[in-house]
């Protein structure tokens, strides 16, 4: 296609008549189109378009108003078009449909040209018949991209299911095989925490700060049914390991666990430390076991509606925050826990979040001969201050057994907690001997003001904290009561009210402040009273506790 363009004269005395232009312009042209411009009233451009057309391949005559004529306006610029196309690179994701719409263009407007029956230029049916096989070859390049194209995405596709899996996020750092039969986590627990006592009678080197938990936790897969969990502690003043276990999953219903961990007795005790709601947990956990070593046999039923544990252990005290790792006697612990969610599963809302449940233990105590006793070193209040001990000379002796009742209910951002701890012990000093049974309960509950769920495995905010876009996490309020007993026979003979209380109460009231998953803020309040205690001041029971907590956590 040629385009010539003639301009008329700028002076009226050189202009030529427009009309001869366009007769002149007319008579030269074989096939195409003379186009007149005018600007100001005025002829201002002639132009001249030399049109080649093909010669007839179909019966249906050409129309001037069909789409396809203009997109495409001749064979030359169609078929160059189609040529650097097929030089794209094979992965553009729009390949094909740009091919595929310029052989439509061709293919059209080969039609539509021919349909003239009166073609005025001199193509060749060799020509045509060329061109049609290019058009093919064309398309057979576009079926052997497509095809490659696919070849590729399955091999891609088999490559990725072949290579190890690597995550990093809120939920820790995981690496695992293709298959996940093996898989490596590591997880963190730091939680920085201050104490004050104001008020407190002048006792001495208890307001500060305390690293209270610093745990690297290493938790992984083997052979896909096989499960570890390694968590040494390096708070506090000496490293402890906490948690060391295997753990053979069967299935979710039948799994046997063997090493150290939680004894499974008390609610609150076997909540996680990142998800607990203050910063200590209440006196009802004095009376339950802390982490023992033994082997124990665990389940979820019907989805998780029963969950069920009962192990053999070598026998722990009442709560100790030192756990330890050998025996002082040769006899084992029998612990157990039944609970109960009967709407985990259902569409009740309101009741998807109640659960209830028994812990126990039983065990039988013999006088020590070496300088272990068998019993607590001590019962601590929400400040962590010993408010009762045994007298020296106590030694278990004798059965020891533990009940606890226990439930709990979450609905929405409200939360509650309740248990109650009986823990019944035989002691012996020298030829006196008793059987004492101290009590505690608690009850504590909580709501969400930014409304999210609150649950016993933590809070994730809606809005995690970000002042650049108006969002500031989740806050939530929290309140608690207790109360613990000690058998009023354990006085004067085995235990001493000029040394220890006989009972304590404890309210407390806090604010946590959840910026993320990973990093909380908590402060709370608590005061403790005590009753029986006969000494002076400054110790810890002669005056009520009064504490300010407050915690930086990161946990992931």
């Amino acid at each position: 296609m040629s385009e010539n363009r003639t301009k008329p004269a700028s002076s009226a005395d050189e202009r030529p008549d427009w009309l001869d232009i366009v007769r002149r312009q007319v008579g030269s042209l074989r096939y195409g189109v003379v186009q007149v411009v005018v600007h100001d009233s005025q002829v201002t451009q002639i132009d001249k378009t030399e049109r080649v057309r093909l010669e007839t391949l179909a019966q249906k005559p050409f129309k001037a108003d069909q789409k396809t004529g203009s997109q495409c306006e001749n064979k030359q610029n169609a078929y160059r078009a189609a040529g650097r196309l097929i030089k794209m690179k094979t992965t553009d994701m729009k390949l094909k449909q740009l091919v595929i719409a310029t052989l439509a263009c061709l293919q059209v407007t080969i039609s539509a040209f021919a349909g003239d029956g009166t073609a005025t230029n001199s193509t060749t049916d060799a020509e045509i018949e060329t061109l049609k096989q290019q058009i093919q070859e064309l398309d057979q390049k576009v079926r052997i991209l497509e095809r490659q194209r696919e070849v590729d995405k399955e091999d891609a596709a088999t490559t990725a299911k072949a290579q190890p899996h690597l995550s990093l996020g809120a939920n820790g750092f995981t690496f695992s095989s293709a298959d996940t039969n093996f898989a490596v986590s590591l997880h963190g627990l730091l939680q920085v925490d201050s104490r004050t006592f104001p008020a407190d009678g002048g006792i001495k080197g208890n307001d500060g700060f305390i690293l209270r938990r610093a745990r690297l936790i290493l938790s992984g897969t083997v052979f896909r049914d096989f499960d570890f969990l390694f968590v040494p502690d390096f708070g506090g003043s000496a490293v402890q390991i906490f948690d060391a276990y295997v753990n053979y999953r069967y299935n979710p219903e039948l799994q046997l666990q063997a090493g150290k961990f939680k004894s499974p007795v008390g609610l609150e005790h076997l909540q996680a430390d990142a998800n607990t709601s203050f910063n200590e947990r209440s006196l009802a956990t004095d009376l339950v076991p802390n982490r023992d070593l033994g082997v124990e046999l665990h389940g979820d039923l019907f989805g998780g509606v029963v969950s069920y544990a009962a192990g053999i252990f070598d026998g722990a005290p009442d709560y100790s925050g030192t756990t330890t790792n050998a025996d002082y006697e040769d006899d084992k612990a029998f612990v157990g826990r039944v609970f109960f969610q009967p709407w985990k599963t259902s569409d009740a809302a309101a009741l998807k979040g109640l659960a209830f449940g028994l812990g126990g233990s039983y065990e039988v105590d013999r006088a020590a001969t070496n300088t272990a006793t068998g019993l607590t070193p001590g019962y601590t209040t929400d400040g962590q201050q010993k408010f009762f001990s045994y007298s020296s000379g106590v030694f278990a002796n004798g059965t020891h057994w533990r009940l606890s009742p226990q439930a709990y209910y979450y609905y929405g951002p409200f939360n509650l907690l309740g248990e109650y701890v009986i823990s019944d012990q035989q002691v012996t000093k020298g030829t006196s001997s008793a059987d004492l049974q101290n009590t505690a309960w608690e009850v504590s509950g909580g709501w969400i003001l930014t409304g999210e769920d609150a649950s016993y495995n933590g809070v994730t905010p809606k809005h995690p904290f970000n002042p650049r876009n108006g969002q500031w996490g989740a806050w939530q309020i929290i309140a608690r009561y207790a109360n613990l007993d000690v058998d009023k026979n354990a006085f004067p003979t085995f235990a001493s009210y000029g040394s220890s209380a006989s009972s304590a109460r404890a309210w407390a009231v806090g604010f946590n402040w959840y910026l993320n998953k990973d990093f909380r803020v908590n402060t709370s309040f608590s005061r403790t009273t005590f009753s029986g205690y006969t000494g002076t001041a400054p110790a810890v029971p002669a005056q009520p506790e009064n504490a300010l907590f407050t915690r930086l956590q990161l946990a992931f």
